[in-house]
């Protein structure tokens, strides 16, 4: 009984009975070479996720004029024996952190609109502290904030009178 040869042994087989060096496959098909190695190692672990394989098995097998239906039946079968491509991927969102939940309302933010607005609140209370500020600047003695003996308050009539005068001007 013959076994069938996997996908890496039927890329790998077919490129060099074509002659083809595996930078003249990575300039035809814009895979990079050391994906192309990986793919005719069966080294599936360095791809993120089974489209990207399947993607550039696809290219790859037509390059080389192979039956890509199926080459891509077998390499479903390879990747189902994988421990990490095994069963797809989870379709339902993983529960984010409050630092993501953060980060999208901060994105639905627009900032156009944000900053005219922040910047009118800016002026406006600037301008409520400056008139404040200046109401009290006014209502203020200005001589208060000096020391008791740079500076003696007018005292009220405490009962003294001021002598009147000894001659009186004559008309």
């Amino acid at each position: 009984m013959k076994t069938m040869p996997s996908v890496a042994e039927q890329l790998r087989g077919t490129r060099e009975r074509q002659k083809l060096s595996i930078y003249d496959v990575a300039e035809a098909t814009k895979i990079r070479t050391d994906h192309i190695r990986a793919l005719e190692e069966g080294n599936y672990e360095v791809f993120a996720a089974p489209v990207y394989i399947r993607g550039f098995v696809r290219n790859y097998a037509s390059l080389l004029r192979l039956d890509v239906p199926e080459v891509l039946k077998n390499l479903d079968a390879e990747l189902a024996g994988t421990k990490k491509f095994s069963e797809p991927p989870s379709l339902s969102p993983k529960s984010d952190g409050w630092v993501d939940l953060l980060m999208l309302q901060v994105a639905k933010i627009n900032w156009g609109v944000t900053l005219v607005l922040a910047g009118g609140m800016l002026i406006l209370g600037l301008s409520i502290f400056g008139y404040q500020f200046w109401k009290r600047q006014q209502s203020m003695d200005p001589l208060a904030g000096l020391d008791a003996g740079m500076y003696r308050s007018v005292e009220t009539n405490k009962g003294e009178t001021f002598p009147l005068p000894s001659k009186i001007p004559s008309k």
